[in-house]
């Protein structure tokens, strides 16, 4: 009996570590295959914003070096609330990926501010890289009777709320710093939201608003053109590719806002799959074609790995939330 018992024993034993053995080979193999279909990257806003302008060639690159297409998906609405929401609650398992703007860190505050549910956590996410960090820009029309921002500011000044601007939505990365301005130049701005950048600027171009904030990659051609005409920006150092416009700061006004864009996937995802996305993305990064195509639509490359991403953004969060509170309750 303690013969049979041994062998059976030990055959038992065996057949569970030839199968632990096999799953686990599966698993990693399985693992290491990412990615074996097209991946979706989610953009939270119509076409023609920031954030569509980043994502494009962002996605382009990917394709080219992971082997596998990288399919645009603007899924807009709520002030990028609909889409970051939906981008949250994805299988974590890379195959849909966010690319969001710093409006990702200002939602959920705004959501505890207005008293309703949130559409999405901080904590449903795992950052990979970020990509862009500009500051919003002021722009008018060109044939707008201001030229400079102390001129736009009187008029506010003289005519409260007769002023509009034009927004990505409420408590969006639009309407933030606009508000910023607001409040450190004590005047009243009229806010008219849209579901996007894109939309915003047209509205702009069409005279149905007078002003907005927006990164430089929704505005420089319409700049260039001469259909627009930039009269200052929320960073703390020259544009490159607006080296002219002066900074809100350097004017006399205190307000300072970075709109910058950064690539997520859901926070369950394995590490394996957030390595083999911060690898190539930190490939691409290093490549000067990509760099170059970046500075050309206006929104130079500024990238951060995961690790240093990370470190970053939880700062950012904590000082997009602190504005956002002293805004208060906009309705």
């Amino acid at each position: 009996m303690r013969i049979k018992f041994t062998k059976w024993s030990g055959t038992t034993t065996t057949l569970k570590l030839l199968g632990a053995a096999a799953t686990l080979s599966f698993s990693g193999y399985a693992l290491a295959q990412y990615p074996e279909r097209p991946i979706t990257m989610i953009v939270p806003f119509p076409p023609g914003g920031v954030a569509d302008t980043v994502a494009r060639p962002l996605a382009d690159a990917l394709s080219k070096d992971l082997g596998q297409t990288v399919v645009i998906e603007n899924r807009a609405g709520a002030g990028g609330a609909i889409g970051i929401g939906s981008a949250a609650n994805a299988k974590p398992d890379g195959y849909t990926i966010l690319l969001s703007l710093s409006s990702i860190s200002i939602l959920p505050e705004a959501d505890k501010i207005l008293e309703r549910k949130p559409a999405f956590r901080l904590d449903q996410f795992k950052p990979i890289a970020r990509i862009t960090a500009d500051p919003t820009v002021l722009v008018v029309k060109a044939d707008a009777p201001w030229k400079t921002v102390q001129e736009f500011i009187e008029a506010a000044r003289k005519n409260p709320g007769d002023i509009t601007y034009g927004s990505s939505g409420i408590y969006g990365t639009m309407h933030v710093p606009m508000e910023m301005l607001a409040q450190a130049a004590d005047v009243k701005l009229t806010h008219i939201p849209y579901t996007g950048a894109g939309p915003a600027v047209a509205s702009l171009l069409g005279g149905h608003v007078q002003a907005l904030a927006t990164g430089p990659a929704s505005a420089i051609q319409q700049i260039k053109a001469g259909k627009l005409r930039a009269l200052a920006h929320w960073g703390d150092k020259p544009l490159a590719s607006l080296p002219d416009v002066p900074s809100l700061s350097s004017s006399g006004y205190n307000a300072q806002f970075i709109q910058w864009s950064g690539v997520f996937v859901p926070a369950d995802a394995p590490q394996s799959v957030v390595d083999t996305l911060n690898n190539s993305l930190n490939k691409i990064a290093a490549n000067p074609a990509f760099a170059k195509t970046m500075l050309g639509i206006g929104s130079p490359l500024d990238y951060l790995d995961a690790a240093k991403f990370d470190a970053y953004w939880k700062l950012d969060s904590t000082s997009i939330a602190q504005a956002v509170n002293k805004m208060g309750k906009i309705e």
